[in-house]
């Protein structure tokens, strides 16, 4: 009776004060879209960032802004980054995983593209295409497995 009761109220509030509570309630954590990128001669882009801990090389990509889109975060970070556009009939989600720290989850796509990257951004460093069996050294274990995953599912 009570439950019914309190679905009734719920239903009869207004959408924005429910969105709020249910954010309000609900555990915060970061989105954020990397992605697997290959050139026609399927190598494998890596960015050297100037503000990534260890050696800097890692995939591209970054955190989603409010209501964006994980494969549209992937694109607005390539172009704003290097210039980079992917051929969109090429993309598809490849992976994605949850850290606990930071809370973060992470959706990774494979792409591939036909444009040179051009470094846009003071972030970023390097921006180099890589043989999938010569990755640069520092490149961290994780993002080295998945571009091996990529490569063994002849996403190239």
């Amino acid at each position: 009776m009570l439950k019914n009761f309190m679905a009734g109220v719920w239903r009869r509030l207004p959408i924005g004060l429910r969105r709020m509570t249910i954010r309000l309630t609900n555990t915060k954590f970061t989105v954020t879209s990397a992605g697997v990128i290959f050139n026609r001669e399927g190598k494998v882009l890596l960015l050297k960032h100037r503000f990534r801990p260890g050696s800097g090389w890692g995939l591209p990509g970054g955190f989603l802004k409010p209501d964006e889109q994980p494969l549209d975060g992937l694109q607005r970070e390539l172009r704003e980054e290097i210039a980079l556009e992917l051929d969109l009939d090429q993309v598809e989600i490849f992976w994605a995983r949850s850290f606990k720290r930071p809370r973060q989850i992470e959706i990774i796509f494979c792409a591939t593209t036909r444009n040179e990257p051009s470094l846009q951004s003071i972030e970023v460093e390097s921006a180099l295409w890589f043989s999938c069996d010569n990755l640069p050294a520092g490149l961290p274990k994780d993002q080295k497995s998945l571009v091996e995953r990529a490569v063994e599912k002849r996403w190239v």
